[in-house]
């Protein structure tokens, strides 16, 4: 007897083909008009439940065809925008079409990238977009890497394998507590709070974190770093990582990677770089020298969802010996068949946290064919330039006052026409005004900002990190803020 399987959850492929074209015209024209929409429609948790429903978890089953509609319906006209070009909102970058189309195909073939023998040709093609990212930073495509879920995870990896590296020896097997001299780590006060999470969740604690004050631009001053790091030494400390950021969260400044680099060889330290957000800007020529040193970081956190314009989630670390990542992550219980015999294969669960991986790797393979060095040089260059347009425009207005541009950060506040900030008290009135400001902003659905506080200002904050952004899109955000501005200063 050879009688079919019947399953509730399979569909036969034409219904799957027909209920595909459906949704991928509704999807071509969520796309095409997403720049007449506003950025989000502000919905509260509660009008959203409303919509949603809160019925129980359903008993039988319902027709694909009439869920796959509510479910187009719900995520299209209920959702923030980050591909909207007005949405400059932390990091998050618009989505490439491509992108949308390589998660379906990974999501149909469902390879699971842990293993080789179980993703043959995922893991060729993750190899080879690591090496790809790799060349496309600047730095030598020998650099081992893996694919995670973001810029969190991406740190983490890095400084997991750091730790292992520069850890005494006995620490793997006998923890953290064995060791007889308390580890460091060191970082500027700019940077993002993965190392926070980093340094509690892996066992050094918070108090191992050295913060390193920035300058009056924002970068990791090196002189206190080296100062630090001698004093620790002297003291009995084993300082063993240290992070220099390439593209702050807040202003988008880049530490002086070389000056940290050369104090990591002298006191044999772990470099990590986060590079979550800026470091795809290093494909530009003429930034060449901001991101001078970058090929002697030990490992680099980079996040192909930002700057690289792919749909989440699809973060990077690369690993100068990739030997570090397999002496942290690899192990061999006896119920893993991965035997390579005489082939040489790379199975990526010895290169990260995780053992069950998604094929991440597809879309960021095919953009990067689809765009090239030069295409992706054009677009960051553009971003850079209207960012630049935004703090002129700023700067140009006497209600505004532009406070820093690195990369394609620009941050601004409103200040009223006339008004004299001469005291500690009216200081204190801009940063209440320009918060409350934001927050408007936000849920007002025409520009999606965040905010930073750039020497003690509470700011607007515009990070483009989109191909769809126009000098018009810069020049009606201006109106809007000087327009809400006012609003919000007479009241």
């Amino acid at each position: 007897m050879n009688k079919k399987r019947i399953s509730p959850i399979d569909i036969s492929p034409g219904d799957f083909r027909k209920m595909g074209y459906q949704l991928v015209d509704q999807v071509a024209d969520f796309m095409g008009r997403i720049t007449e929409l506003q950025v989000t429609p502000g919905e509260t948790p509660e009008q959203l439940q409303k919509v949603l429903g809160t019925g129980p978890l359903p008993e039988n089953g319902s027709p694909p065809e009439a869920l796959l509609i509510r479910a187009t319906d719900l995520v299209v006209n209920h959702s923030l925008y980050n591909g909207h070009p007005k949405f400059m909102g932390y990091i998050t970058g618009a989505a490439a079409p491509i992108g949308a189309l390589a998660d379906l195909l990974a999501a149909s073939v469902n390879p699971n990238v842990g293993a080789q023998v179980l993703s043959p040709m995922a893991t060729e093609i993750e190899k080879q977009t690591v090496k790809w990212l790799a060349e496309f930073i600047g730095v030598s495509n020998n650099y081992g890497g893996v694919l995670v879920s973001g810029g969190n995870m991406a740190n983490f990896t890095g400084f997991l394998a750091g730790r292992t590296a520069k850890a005494p020896k006995e620490t793997k097997a006998e923890g953290i507590s064995a060791a007889s001299h308390k580890m460091l780590v060191y970082c500027s006060k700019t940077t993002h709070t993965w190392i926070e999470k980093a340094a509690f969740l892996f066992g050094l604690g918070l108090n191992a974190i050295r913060w390193i004050p920035a300058d009056a631009h924002n970068k990791m001053d090196t002189s206190v770093l080296e100062k630090t790091i001698q004093d620790d030494v002297q003291n009995g400390f084993l300082p063993i990582i240290v992070v220099g950021t390439a593209g702050d969260v807040s202003t988008g400044a880049v530490d002086d990677l070389r000056a940290i680099a050369s104090i990591c060889k002298d006191y044999g330290i772990w470099f990590h770089v986060d590079g979550a957000y800026g470091i795809p800007a290093a494909v530009l020529p003429e930034l060449k020298e901001m991101f001078d040193g970058i090929d002697a970081a030990d490992s680099i956190a980079l996040d192909p969802h930002k700057w690289l314009y792919s749909p989440l989630e699809a973060g990077c670390t690369l690993v100068k010996d990739p030997n570090h990542l397999t002496a942290t992550f690899s192990s061999h219980p006896v119920y893993y068949n991965f035997d390579s015999g005489e082939a040489v294969m790379q199975n990526y669960y010895e290169y990260g946290l995780q053992n069950s991986r998604g094929f991440r790797a597809l879309k960021v393979w095919l953009m990067l064919q689809q765009v090239g060095r030069k295409g992706y040089a054009e677009m960051i260059s553009e971003d850079i330039r209207l960012s630049k347009l935004m703090y002129d425009l700023a700067d140009a207005h006497e209600e505004l006052e532009a406070i820093s541009h690195n990369l394609s950060i620009t941050t601004l506040r409103y200040i009223p026409a006339g008004f004299m900030n001469d005291s500690e008290e009216k200081a204190t009135y801009l940063n209440t005004l320009n918060e409350s400001l934001l927050n408007e902003l936000q849920k007002g659905g025409e520009v999606f900002l965040s905010n930073a506080v750039v020497m003690g200002k509470y700011c607007l904050r515009g990070c483009i990190v989109n191909f769809r952004t126009s000098e018009k899109d810069i020049e009606e955000i201006i109106e809007i803020i000087l327009k809400e501005g006012r609003k919000m200063s007479i009241q």
